[in-house]
């Protein structure tokens, strides 16, 4: 069987699943048409069949989609395609879901508020203190100490860290060179284009850079990370470093936040917090520790400002209204309130 034929077999299979279903014409005529041009972008971008699509060629696509249709036409393609690959990989056909990151970041963009599974700091507390690995857990206490999400923790490099330890081997840039113990998250970085070498495959969704403060217990975490990092073979052209490369199947490879959403979906079920087909009330994902980091720095502090500024969330409008020390001030807000992972 010729590698088109797959491809089409791929989709007449579903649409007959639709069908089976009980679904009327009109509706799996929506689904034809938008898997048929699906498939076409594919072939014609990546030449590649559905089922071998990643997450970044799903969202290269939701891209493009957003230059000629509403954002709720886009959601309603992104909705087909989740249902697609949620059949590929039932039957078989795909190892993984690739919409499923795609998804979690529509939907951080388009709902603000959403009603989210409540977590409590203890329960927190012992969810953290069940992951031994050195990376996962490194990748799971900043996310939650920093609110960043999980595109732009992979878009981290070497540079971007300042600790004050001996475990910082590279110089880091000028905006936190006199910073020690802090992290610093550009606004820059771009799904698809070329920085520091290298095509991004994540965007850092921020309106102005951010430097963050490291506390003592996020600190450790690097600090152990970084004891068993693998070094990262040099390639010309290329200066960036990441700072969280794997361990595993990518070994000394950046991670992508595939897999950082497949790390946290792998304990968050072990914890019966996330559940095949759960939504964002229900299941713990890297974006439910932004919402964590959130509502309790917020709650602590009650300076709406300076959590918004730790998120990426304002332009510097924010910052104009704290004129005198605005770096101190966000540090020293931060490192008093500041919820504590330790049981």
């Amino acid at each position: 069987m010729s590698e088109g034929a797959q491809r089409t077999h791929a989709v007449e299979y579903f649409l007959q699943d639709i069908e089976h279903h009980g679904r009327n014409e009109r509706t799996a005529a929506a689904y034809e048409r938008v898997l048929t041009d699906y498939e076409a972008f594919l072939e014609e971008r990546f030449d590649e069949a559905p089922a071998e699509a990643s997450y970044r060629d799903c969202m290269a696509y939701i891209h493009e989609l957003r230059s000629t249709h509403s954002e709720s036409t886009v959601a309603t393609y992104a909705s087909y395609l989740n249902r697609f690959y949620g059949y590929l990989e039932r039957v078989g056909h795909a190892d993984e879901n690739p919409m499923t990151v795609v998804l979690e970041e529509m939907t951080e963009s388009i709902e603000a508020n959403p009603t989210r599974r409540d977590i409590t700091l203890p329960e927190m507390r012992s969810f953290v203190a069940g992951i031994r690995h050195p990376l996962h857990h490194a990748l799971v206490v900043t996310l939650l100490k920093t609110g960043i999400r999980a595109g732009e923790l992979c878009n981290l490099d070497l540079i971007d860290l300042n600790l004050d330890h001996e475990a910082q081997t590279r110089q880091p840039r000028a905006h936190i060179a006199g910073r020690p113990d802090s992290l610093f998250v550009s606004s820059e970085h771009t799904y698809g284009r070329e920085s520091g070498g290298e095509r991004r495959q994540a965007s850092n969704k921020r309106k102005r850079e951010t430097v963050i403060p490291i506390d003592d217990e996020l600190k450790d975490a690097l600090v152990r990370w970084l004891a068993i990092r693998p070094d990262r073979p040099p390639k010309s052209g290329r200066s960036a470093d990441p700072l969280f490369l794997g361990t595993a199947d990518r070994w000394g490879r950046r991670l992508t936040p595939n897999i950082v959403h497949h790390t946290v979906e792998m304990y968050a079920r072990d914890a019966g917090w996330y559940r095949t087909g759960g939504g964002a009330s229900e299941n713990v994902t890297p974006h439910y520790f932004r919402h964590f980091f959130t509502t309790h720095l917020r709650d602590r502090t009650g300076d709406r400002g300076i959590v918004q500024y730790l998120r990426g969330d304002v332009a510097s409008d924010v910052i104009d209204t704290y004129t005198h020390n605005w770096g101190d001030r966000v540090r020293e807000t931060y490192l008093e309130h500041i919820y504590s992972l330790a049981e």
